[in-house]
């Protein structure tokens, strides 16, 4: 890898100045005014500056939109590294200054096309959660512009890329880690990874390649300014070389699947009134679908057009009453469960037992001879869509918060539970994007992993699609089976090495029945837990560590020679 830049982006060279703004090209051409002549105003030094930098921020822009693509629903995961690979380029060289601009500018259309699906909710929710995301590209962006001075340098880069993914996981309110580089690789040669070091690793091999591919590019700049040498080629092709080797070194990893045994399972997908924010229709509408589509199973098996599973799962939300208030829930899940003959994991939204005002969003295990049993409640509710944080305040100001009319309290335990023949893990909705609620779901005993949501809110969106992938990088970090059941759609059975198996259409009924592995053993990725992440993190932060440090000396000694 090549050593940090010996001049500015436009050419020039500059000292290790790694604060403060480059000088503009009209400071560097024209004199310095007499002391009599006013400075100009800022509008006028915010217009100079706009004008250098449009051309930047633009393709900036334009990279955070090509990662955007790399998304599901569009699929084109190389776009994920060449996005790291501009990125690299357009900060560079530059201040921090300009590096958390270059940043901002590349993350907010970025998070806007990813996100574009909370539109149900409003536009305004569309930009704000972009805005706050889009604000820790622009410290990754400050840091890239840091370590680009430093020998190695895409290697400081893939690290801040992680410590940029652990910030944003976590924060604020538990995090929100949508737009992860891992995310976007839920399909490529880089999957594999996901067994060695989970998500975190998958987006470090994409951030590394990204950035090795960005050296490759600034070699062939040097090479057109400069001599054609051997010696000044070989960084170039070092990395070109490297990032080759990085991409297809996940077709050497091993992804666990063999099963000790399997298990017979039905997912059924009852379906909605219609998708939105208003897809519940009138009470006990979903549940009746869920309970018809149950029931219609049932007449299937009994008239052998089907062979009886072992476990029925519902989707989140499939009760849309409290079957423990409302004695004609109960019922009707009785019906269904007594019916096919078989335990079934219910998802309904239950009045907290020992917090009034309270609401659980549970899976619980209903018997079809002793009735509901074993529930798990969610443990990581979603801020401002299952709980209001500060809610006295925002509530006044936005009013669609009064839309919440109750917050959800979050669950203390993993969803490990014996459902039938099986110990299974329920992970529900949005839970399968945070790390260390799948990783403990496994480690406290599950042998494959079920995924119980309602995307009915954002169907036919891309967010059903997204969410599917992540199911798809667990299933490989885990070397488990993954079944998602939704009441709308995607409802999937991912095999243990990500691939789906089968998979619903959205907004229609159906049942799909399928034979799953059971699998005990465990992966590197559950052995070492976070570690591997931490440690990168903390690499990414130490290198900008340096290069401020390295800055500074630099700084003293110029003063020093002056």
């Amino acid at each position: 890898m090549p050593p940090g830049p010996e001049t500015t982006a436009d050419g020039e060279s500059r000292a290790a100045d790694l604060t403060e703004p480059a000088p503009t090209p009209q400071e560097v051409a024209e004199p310095v005014a007499a002391p009599s002549a006013p400075r100009p105003g800022r509008l006028t030094r915010l217009g100079r500056l706009a004008r250098r930098e449009a051309p930047r921020t633009g393709l900036a822009a334009l990279g955070g939109l090509a990662l955007a693509v790399a998304f599901p629903p569009y699929d084109l995961w190389p776009l994920s590294v060449v996005a790291v690979a501009a990125l690299a380029l357009l900060t560079r060289g530059r201040t921090a200054r300009q590096g958390a601009w270059t940043g901002f500018a590349f993350a907010l259309p970025f998070f806007f096309v990813l996100l574009r699906w909370l539109r149900v909710v409003g536009y305004d929710a569309v930009v704000g959660l972009s805005f706050v995301e889009a604000l820790f590209i622009a410290v990754l962006g400050a840091c890239l512009a840091l370590v680009s001075r430093l020998p190695a340098w895409p290697l400081w880069g893939a690290c801040l890329w992680v410590a940029e993914e652990l910030a944003r996981d976590r924060l604020p309110f538990g995090g929100f880690p949508w737009g992860r580089l891992a995310f976007a690789n839920t399909a490529s040669p880089f999957t594999p990874l996901a067994a060695l070091g989970g998500a975190p690793l998958v987006t470090f091999a994409v951030a590394l390649t990204g950035g090795l591919l960005a050296c490759a590019v600034v070699t062939g700049l040097r090479l057109r300014r400069g001599p054609r040498t051997v010696r000044t080629a070989l960084p170039g092709i070092e990395a070109v070389g490297l990032a080759a080797a990085l991409t297809l070194a996940g077709y050497a990893v091993p992804v666990p699947t063999k099963a000790a045994d399997t298990v017979k399972i039905a997912l059924v997908q009852g379906n909605v009134q219609r998708p939105g924010i208003d897809f519940l229709g009138r009470p006990m509408m979903i549940l009746d679908n869920h309970v018809d589509a149950t029931l219609q199973l049932a007449r299937d098996i009994k008239a052998g057009r089907t062979e009886k599973p072992d476990l029925v799962i519902w989707p989140e939300n499939s009760s849309d009453l409290d079957p423990f208030q409302y004695p004609q829930a109960y019922d009707r899940i009785e019906e269904a469960v007594k019916a096919v003959g078989v335990p079934v994991l219910v998802g309904a939204l239950v009045d907290h037992p020992g917090k009034g005002g309270y609401i659980d969003n549970k899976g619980i295990v209903w018997d079809p001879k002793t009735g509901p049993g074993a529930s798990y409640a969610k443990q990581h509710p979603v801020p401002f869509g299952e709980y209001v944080p500060f809610r006295d305040e925002l509530s006044k100001v936005i009013t669609r918060l009064q839309r919440v009319q109750r917050d959800f309290y979050p669950g203390d335990h993993t969803g490990v539970m014996q459902i039938g023949p099986a110990r299974l893990g329920d992970v529900i909705c949005f839970e399968v994007a945070y790390d260390e609620i799948v990783r403990d779901t496994v480690k406290a005993g599950a042998r494959a992993l079920v995924v119980q949501t309602n995307n009915a809110t954002y169907g036919r969106t891309g967010q059903p699609e997204q969410q599917l992938a992540m199911s798809r990088l667990r299933a490989v970090e885990h070397g488990r089976a993954v079944v998602t059941a939704a009441t709308s759609g995607i409802s999937a059975v991912v095999a243990p090495d990500g691939k789906v198996l089968q998979r619903s259409e959205e907004f229609t009924r159906d049942v799909i029945s399928a034979r799953i592995p059971l699998r005990d053993g465990t992966t590197v990725a559950d052995r070492t837990g976070a570690a591997p992440e931490w440690a990168l993190a903390m690499v990414g932060v130490l290198s900008c560590a340096a290069a401020l440090l390295i800055g500074r000396r630099g700084r003293t000694d110029e003063k020093g020679q002056q």
